[in-house]
C-alpha cells in the first residue's frame, strides 16, 4: 500500500489510515484502489476495521485535480473512473467486519461519503462535514446511496442542495455521525470493547440482514432463515450456553 497505512493488533483490530496528509487525504485512483482492496479483503484474524486519516484532516474527498482529469477524459474513461470509485464505497459498505470511522478535521465531499459508508461514525469536536460537490458544479452521486440511508431523504436532499459545511454538533443532530466525543480516542476504545464482545459470526450476518430487510417487500421468510441459522451455528450455541452458565463467551477471550 502506498497511500494507506494498515496495522492489526492482537485483538484483531485493523486500523486503515489514509496517508496523504499533504493533500488532506483526498483520494485519487491509487487511494480508491487501495481502500477497495483493504475493505473487500480484510486480513485474516481481523475482527473490526477502523478507518482514520493522518495529519490535520480525515479526508477532503476526491482529489480535485484527479476529478478534473476525469472530466476531460473520454466518456468511457470518465464513467470507468466513476464506476471504480462507486465500487470502493460498495466494498466499505459490504465489508464483512464491523467498520468504524474516527473522524477529525475536514471530512468533506467524498470524506463525508466515507463517513456514511461505514457502520459506525465517531467524530471529534472539530470534525467538519459537508456535501460540497454542488459548489464545484458536480453532484454527490456515488455517495448518495450511503448518505440517503444514513440521513433519510429529506435531510440528504437539503444538505446536497446547500453544499454548506456541517459542524460536528450538527452532524450528530442530523444522524450523520453516531457519536461525538471530546476525547474520541477514549470513546473509540469503548466502542471497540463493545464490538469485540459480539459474536464474529453473528456480526457477519448483520449487515446483509439489514440490507435485505430494508429493501425487501416481505422479509419474513428471510428473517426466519437467519435467526434459525444463527441459533444453530456453533457461536450461537456457545453464546446461549455461556449466558446460562454466567460466563464470558469463548470469542471474548
Amino acid at each position: 500500500m502506498s497511500t494507506l497505512t494498515i496495522t492489526q493488533d492482537s485483538r484483531g483490530v485493523v486500523v486503515v489510515e489514509l496517508n496523504r496528509p499533504e493533500r488532506h487525504n483526498a483520494f485519487n485512483v491509487e487511494v480508491i484502489h487501495e481502500l477497495d482492496r483493504a475493505f473487500r479483503h480484510p486480513p485474516e484474524g481481523g475482527r473490526v476495521m477502523v478507518l482514520r486519516g493522518a495529519g490535520k484532516s480525515f479526508s477532503a474527498g476526491a482529489d480535485v485535480e484527479w476529478m478534473q482529469a476525469q472530466a476531460l477524459a473520454s466518456e468511457a474513461d470518465n464513467q470507468s473512473g466513476a464506476r471504480t470509485m462507486a465500487a470502493m464505497f460498495d466494498a466499505i459498505d459490504r465489508c464483512p467486519l464491523p467498520t468504524v470511522a474516527l473522524v477529525h478535521g475536514a471530512a468533506l465531499g467524498g470524506g463525508t461519503g466515507l463517513t456514511c459508508a461505514v457502520d459506525i461514525a465517531l467524530a471529534g469536536p472539530k470534525a467538519l462535514f459537508g456535501f460540497t460537490e454542488v459548489r464545484l458544479g458536480i453532484v454527490p452521486a456515488v455517495i448518495s446511496p450511503y448518505a440517503l440511508r444514513r440521513l433519510g431523504h429529506s435531510q440528504a436532499r437539503a444538505w446536497f442542495l446547500l453544499g454548506s459545511r456541517i459542524d460536528a454538533a450538527e452532524a450528530l443532530r442530523i444522524g450523520l455521525v453516531h457519536f461525538l466525543d471530546e476525547d474520541p480516542e477514549a470513546r473509540l476504545e469503548k466502542l471497540l470493547t463493545e464490538l469485540l464482545a459480539g459474536s464474529p459470526a453473528a456480526q457477519r450476518r448483520i449487515k446483509p440482514l439489514v440490507r435485505t430487510v430494508l429493501d425487501a417487500e416481505d422479509a419474513t421468510e428471510f428473517t426466519v432463515e437467519q435467526i434459525a441459522a444463527a441459533r444453530a451455528h456453533a457461536e450461537g450455541r456457545e453464546g446461549l450456553t455461556a449466558f446460562l452458565e454466567k460466563r464470558p463467551a469463548a470469542w471474548t477471550s
